[in-house]
């Protein structure tokens, strides 16, 4: 069943297993109130269980473009598009959070963006790869967050 994130009252609603539950709750509502304001978007997420095409989507694209498999459980996912970019996002059980950026039209941005919850220690499958950037959120404390951009069709 679909969840609305609310932004203005934080909640951990589906993270309660998280060793890192209210910060990535706060990363959450981060995600929401972005796309709130900048699209008038309301950020719904859904148990990962319950979308399994999306959560498959962006496992394909991590382990296609870069051969990255999350060892963490995945909790919840959330998929849309708003102009022309489809957005798709999975937040895990270890308080990470990946998402997925493709443009939809030829030569549209299409990249892949991690951010780690505050607490929580840079996955081992990231740890080589990626330098994390930190950032600091009212709703989600600091958060470190790396991207790449995506070379092939999805």
């Amino acid at each position: 069943m679909p969840y609305v994130v609310d932004f203005e009252n934080v909640s951990a609603a589906g993270l309660e297993s998280s060793p890192v539950a209210e910060a990535l709750a706060g990363l959450r509502a981060n995600e929401a109130r972005y796309f709130k304001n900048k699209y008038g978007h309301v950020f719904t997420v859904t148990p990962a269980g319950e979308d399994p095409d999306t959560l498959d989507w962006i496992h394909r694209v991590l382990s296609t473009e870069r051969d990255i498999v999350i060892s963490a459980r995945p909790l919840e996912v959330s998929s849309f598009e708003l102009e022309g970019i489809r957005m798709a996002y999975v937040f895990y059980e270890s308080g990470l959070s990946v998402n997925v950026m493709y443009g939809t039209e030829d030569g549209g941005k299409r990249a892949v963006g991690f951010k780690l919850s505050e607490g929580m220690d840079v996955p081992e499958e990231l740890a080589s790869r990626f330098k994390f950037a930190r950032q600091t959120s009212k709703l989600a404390g600091v958060i470190r967050g790396s991207f790449f951009v995506i070379k092939g069709e999805y």
